[in-house]
């Protein structure tokens, strides 16, 4: 067994002395720089309450101004044509025209849910990065090809309005990477990080086919110009 003996020498100028400097209000610990941060509340909370105090305000008014757009009592034995369903579903009903029941109300949807869900657990939304602040070359190359295959497929089912929001999406997505650009213009779309750019693609879908199930629908919902035709 190793013996130990203690420090006989005494001598303050031999003795190894260790020197911990200790701001006041701070902690010992090495806390990480978590960059231009703010607490939620009330920042964002008080944000939040504003804005849905807006929304049931403008509900409230438009209420008091507006009639709800009731229909005569239910025939089941006349049913209209066509039969259109609330309008935050015809994004949905839009589909159905060009996919089969099981892809436009079970598969789509399923899959729109489950990337929502899994967009918190996956990189891509941990950090506020420019999609052109970093290695972007191959990044756009993966993306281009994500494109190409989803427009490709939407082509064999003549789906359109999945196609269009889609190519005006990429392109402002590529507008950095074009040295013709101005160059406010590519910088200020270079700065938005590929999770913005996903979630607009998804919004810009949804409303161009909830616009297009509203206004552009007539009768065995065929196609129709609503300021000759009216709207259904």
């Amino acid at each position: 067994m190793k013996g130990y003996e203690l420090q006989k020498d005494n001598n303050p100028k031999t003795t190894p002395k260790r020197v911990a400097l200790i701001v006041r209000g701070q902690s010992a610990r090495r806390v990480e720089d978590r960059g231009e941060t703010v607490p939620t509340a009330p920042n964002l909370l008080l944000r939040e309450i504003v804005i849905i105090q807006a929304c049931i305000i403008l509900l409230a008014v438009m209420a008091l101004l507006f009639d709800a757009p009731l229909e005569g009592i239910a025939d089941p034995r006349h049913t209209p044509n066509p039969a259109k369903a609330a309008w935050y579903f015809l994004g949905l009903q839009e589909l159905l025209h060009y996919f089969p029941p099981v892809v436009a109300g079970v598969l789509l949807p399923g899959l729109a849910v489950l990337g929502l869900a899994v967009v918190p657990f996956v990189r891509v939304n941990w950090e506020t990065v420019g999609f052109y602040e970093q290695r972007w070359r191959g990044r756009l190359l993966w993306v281009s090809l994500a494109v190409a295959l989803t427009c490709g497929v939407m082509a064999l089912y003549l789906a359109w309005p999945v196609i269009v929001p889609t190519l005006v999406v990429y392109g402002l997505l590529v507008l950095p990477a074009i040295p013709a650009v101005p160059e406010r213009l590519r910088a200020r779309l270079g700065r938005v990080p590929l999770a913005d750019w996903i979630m607009t693609w998804f919004v810009a879908e949804t409303v161009f086919l909830t616009l297009i199930g509203i206004l552009f629908r007539g009768p065995g919902w065929s196609w129709i110009w609503p300021w000759r035709a009216g709207l259904y």
